[in-house]
């Protein structure tokens, strides 16, 4: 999954510092607040330097996020989703299809056996 949409990127546009927390917020689809809050309690309870570090290193390693990566909220939603689980996604999609289809050939059994005249037709070409 090469996609730039499975990436991990810094958002600037809704960046306090770096943009890092909110990149790892977009990502996971997590609100930003509580990854700022849990670097900030990582940072105070025990592993201050190296938190710090790690900021810096990731906000000078990590892309900036492009900036029309998703056409809407619901694009973003999904692909937050495929992150998170990716098996869970497909089941999803394939739930969808299956319910399609079924919709599908309910609508075409309705029409073809409400439809005499269509009935008839078949019925002469075979």
């Amino acid at each position: 999954m090469n996609s730039p949409r499975t990436t991990l990127y810094r958002d600037k546009h809704n960046a306090k510092l770096m943009g890092v927390c909110s990149g790892i917020a977009d990502y996971t689809g997590v609100d930003a607040f509580w990854i700022r809050l849990g670097l900030v309690v990582l940072t105070i309870a025990a592993l201050g330097p190296v938190s710090i570090a790690a900021y810096f290193i990731a906000g000078f390693l990590l892309n900036k996020k492009p900036p029309h990566l998703y056409r809407d909220k619901t694009e973003q939603k999904y692909w937050q989703g495929v992150r998170q689980s990716p098996k869970r996604t497909a089941r999803e999609i394939r739930a969808r299809f299956r319910d399609i289809d079924r919709r599908l050939a309910d609508v075409e059994t309705y029409y073809v056996s409400s439809n005499q005249r269509l009935t008839a037709e078949i019925e002469q070409l075979r």
